[in-house]
C-alpha cells in the first residue's frame, strides 16, 4: 500500500482556507515541542509571546513599528515573485533606501530652507529611486544576459550592508559624537511625523500608511492594468507570454525598479521615522524575513500586510519571551520557520489529493 497525490481539478476554497489555518497550527505544535524539550511551559510561552506583542498600547505600537519594513520588503519580494524574478536581495535594497534617506538632508540639502512636508518627499523619492536603480542592476544582467538573479541580488545585500558600515564609520561619521560610528542626527531639522497621540500609536509613524497605500496600488495595478495582467502572464507561463508578444526584458526591468524602489522605502521609513541617522541596527533582517511573508502571503500584496504582522508580532513575542522567561532570542525564528515550513507544505493538500493505492491494485 502507498499513497499517491493526484492533482485536483479545480482546487476547493474550503480546503484552501482551512489547509493554512491547520499549518499554522501544526506549526505551534511542534514550537510547543521544542519549548517543552527547552524545559519551558510552551502555553506560559505562547502567553508571553502575546502579551509582549499585543498585551499593551506600547507593546501594540512597538509591533506595529517592527512590521513597517517587513510590510514594504514583503511587497517588494512579492512584486518580484509574482514574475518569477527571485529577488533575494530586499535587505540591500532598504539599505541603499536607508544610505539615500540620510544623504538628502545631511549632505545634498543640508542648508535648504524647504519646507519639511517637501523635505520629506524628497528624501522618499530619493530612496526610492536609489532602490530601483540598485534593482536595475541585477535585472539588466538578468534580461539581456541572462545572469541568474539570486546570485546578483543576494551578493549584492553584502555590497550594500558593507557600503553603509563604511559610510557611517568613515566619511560619513559624526565627528562631536564621542567616537560612536553613526553618522550625526538629522532629527532636529526633519523626521516623519508619527501618527496623532489619540491612536496610541507611540513610535508608529507616517511608513505604516505609506505601506498600506502601497499595498492597495500594486492589487488594482495586479487586477486592473494591462501592465498587471502582463506580470500575471509572466509568472503563470513566461513561455505563453514570449508567444503573445510580451516583451519579458522589459517587465523584468520595470518590475525589478519597482521591487527595488518598495525595499527602500523601508529604509526611508527606518532612517526617517525611527533612527533620524545612519547606524548599526538599520540593516536586521527584514529582507530576509520578507521572503517568508512574501510566500506565506502566497504573494497577494493584501495578505502581505497581514502576515507581516504575525511576523512582528513572533518577533516582538520572541524579544519579551528572552526578557522575561531567559529563552534564546532564535526561538522566534524557529517558530517563522516552522510556519514557513508547514504552510509551503500544505499546499500540496491544496493542489493535490491523497489518494491511498492497495497492494493488489499495484500488482493488477
Amino acid at each position: 500500500m502507498r499513497i499517491d497525490f493526484e492533482r485536483r481539478l479545480e482546487p476547493s476554497r474550503l480546503i484552501a482556507f482551512l489547509v493554512p489555518i491547520l499549518s499554522v497550527i501544526l506549526a505551534l505544535v511542534v514550537g510547543g515541542s521544542l519549548l517543552l524539550a527547552a524545559g519551558a511551559d510552551p502555553v506560559e510561552t505562547y502567553r508571553a509571546m502575546f502579551d509582549g506583542a499585543f498585551g499593551t498600547k506600547y507593546a501594540r505600537s512597538e509591533m506595529l513599528v517592527k512590521a513597517i519594513p517587513l510590510m514594504l520588503t514583503g511587497l517588494s519580494v512579492a512584486i518580484a515573485f509574482r514574475m518569477l524574478f527571485w529577488n533575494i536581495g530586499a535587505e540591500g535594497q532598504l539599505v541603499i533606501g536607508a544610505i539615500a534617506t540620510a544623504w538628502v538632508p545631511l549632505f545634498l540639502l543640508r542648508e535648504s530652507q524647504l519646507p519639511g512636508s517637501v523635505l520629506l518627499v524628497l528624501m522618499g523619492v530619493a530612496a526610492f529611486v536609489g532602490g530601483a536603480l540598485w534593482g536595475l542592476v541585477p535585472a539588466v544582467l538578468k534580461a539581456f544576459l541572462r545572469v541568474n538573479e539570486i546570485i546578483t541580488t543576494l551578493m549584492m545585500n553584502y555590497i550594500a550592508v558593507l557600503l553603509m558600515d563604511y559610510l557611517y564609520t568613515g566619511p560619513w561619521k559624526d565627528r562631536q559624537g564621542y567616537g560612536f560610528p553613526g553618522t550625526a542626527s538629522f532629527k532636529e531639522i526633519i523626521s516623519l511625523p508619527r501618527l496623532p497621540e489619540w491612536f496610541s500609536a507611540g513610535r508608529v509613524h507616517l511608513g505604516i500608511v505609506v505601506a498600506v497605500v502601497a499595498a492597495l496600488l500594486i492589487w488594482l495595478v495586479l487586477i486592473r492594468t494591462k501592465w498587471g495582467y502582463e506580470v500575471r502572464v509572466i509568472g503563470e507561463n513566461p513561455r505563453a507570454a514570449r508567444y503573445a508578444g510580451i516583451s519579458l526584458a522589459r517587465n523584468i526591468v520595470l518590475v525589478m525598479m519597482c521591487s527595488g524602489g518598495l525595499a527602500a522605502l523601508a529604509g526611508y521609513g527606518q532612517v526617517a521615522g525611527i533612527a533620524f541617522r545612519l547606524q548599526k541596527g538599520i540593516a536586521v533582517g527584514d529582507g530576509f524575513t520578507a521572503i517568508i511573508i512574501a510566500w506565506l502571503a502566497k504573494l497577494h500584496p493584501l495578505g502581505v500586510l497581514i502576515v507581516a504582522i504575525l511576523m512582528a508580532a513572533l518577533s516582538v513575542g520572541g524579544d519579551q519571551i528572552t526578557i522575561t522567561m531567559g529563552l534564546p532570542a532564535a526561538m522566534a525564528r524557529v517558530l517563522q520557520g516552522a510556519i514557513l515550513f508547514f504552510v509551503l507544505g500544505g499546499e500540496i493538500f491544496v493542489r493535490y489529493r491523497p489518494r491511498i493505492v492497495r497492494t493488489a491494485d499495484l500488482a493488477e
